[in-house]
């Protein structure tokens, strides 16, 4: 495969297909990360791999047992992971992603919550509460039930005392409110964490680790307040440092103050390193299967004469050429070139005057046999010849 030749006719709709391709990549892999289905779609990956390598390189079984287990495997996946499959549908919805939601602007809220985050934490009642920012939050989140309040020392404290039916789970605050209670949010598949977190903390960093929400989680054990943001756990010593840190984050999370340059640059730079690994890997697969790609080339082709009799001379064209329009897999359709397409015509008729002459696929020839011909334009061309005069 010329690779040259396929990046050389690299084309904006190409550049479309491996940037949606990317987008769409990086989304599933965002929601399906830490979920049972993970591994299966790596594994469906890998396998994929396999087949593709296999096919190209002409192992004629291999391929065959792929092509026929291919369709097994696949009906076997969305029975086994149904329900993540279905999580996952329901939250396509690229509106979200856009950011267009309002803001509160009031940071009245946060110092009572603050008080009641280490009130929780002076009595070790443990405690799970997300306060969402730019990115929606609720698609990770599965169960919740719907509570509006405000955050104050005594609502969290009701919540999340023992004796509460809805203690277990996390809240989730949004603009300042309280709008879900009891949500269960997936766990971080991170390994080396500390042996003293628990459920509280992996969940906290899990939903980080794929939003841009806060989660603050307070110990039962020791009574000890943290922050989780983009999959790291912050200490918190007092109520003044929780209202702070949470204060200057959602200032800097505020479409008010910022402008469409900064709105594109986080685009861009949030987990940067995951969505430039994704575009490699895609990019990459767009360059293997790019070769089997139907592709189109136009040359433009000079038309050579033969048999012209030697008392007639050509007035016009002089330089006669058409534009050829052909087609096959990209791999061979892109190398292609003018010198290797050749136009030929019969001019053993010529007569003084004009001549119209019809050209058809039997006058163009092509070294590669691989590449058809779709469109030869114009299709006829008229000669204008002339008796040469012979010299007395």
């Amino acid at each position: 495969m010329n690779i040259i030749a396929i990046v050389a006719n690299f084309k904006f709709q190409d550049l479309l297909d491996i940037l949606f391709l990317t987008i769409v990549a990086y989304h599933l892999f965002i929601w399906f990360q830490g979920t049972k289905a993970f591994k299966a779609l790596i594994g469906l990956l890998v396998l994929g791999a396999v087949f593709t390598i296999a096919k190209a390189g002409g192992l004629f079984l291999t391929t065959w047992v792929f092509q026929f287990l291919w369709q097994i495997l696949v009906i076997l996946l969305v029975v086994l992971f149904q329900s993540e499959i279905r999580q996952v549908l329901e939250k396509v919805n690229p509106l979200q992603k856009l950011g267009f939601r309002k803001h509160n602007e009031s940071e009245e809220w946060l110092a009572e919550f603050s008080k009641g985050v280490f009130a929780l934490a002076a009595t070790k009642t443990g405690a799970l509460i997300i306060i969402e920012r730019d990115e929606r939050v609720q698609e990770y989140m599965t169960e919740g039930q719907k509570l509006e309040a405000a955050p104050t020392p005594e609502v969290l404290k009701s919540i999340f005392q023992k004796e509460s039916p809805l203690h277990d789970g996390a809240i989730l605050i949004h603009q300042g409110e309280i709008t879900k209670v009891a949500c269960y949010l997936p766990l971080t598949p991170a390994e080396g964490l500390p042996k003293e977190w628990g459920t509280r903390h992996r969940a906290a960093i899990g939903l980080s680790e794929r939003c841009d929400a806060w989660i603050v989680v307070v110990s039962e054990e020791r009574g000890e307040v943290s922050i989780a943001r983009t999959g790291q756990m912050i200490h918190v010593e007092h109520s003044q440092a929780l209202y702070q840190l949470i204060r200057e984050s959602l200032a800097a999370s505020s479409p008010l103050d910022k402008t469409w340059k900064e709105r594109t640059r986080y685009l861009l730079l949030n987990r940067w390193r995951i969505k430039l690994m994704t575009l490699c890997l895609v990019s990459f697969l767009w360059l293997v299967l790019a070769g089997q790609q139907d592709f189109e080339v136009q040359l433009k082709v000079p038309i050579r004469v033969k048999g012209l009799p030697s008392q007639m001379e050509i007035v016009e064209p002089l330089n006669a050429s058409i534009q050829v329009t052909l087609r096959g897999l990209r791999r061979d359709a892109s190398i292609l070139d003018k010198e290797e397409v050749m136009a030929e015509v019969d001019l053993s008729r010529a007569r003084p005057g004009k001549m119209d002459i019809a050209i058809t696929r039997n006058e163009i020839r092509l070294s590669d046999d691989r590449v058809r011909l779709v469109n030869v334009d114009p299709s006829r061309l008229v000669f204008v010849f002339k008796k040469i005069q012979e010299p007395k």
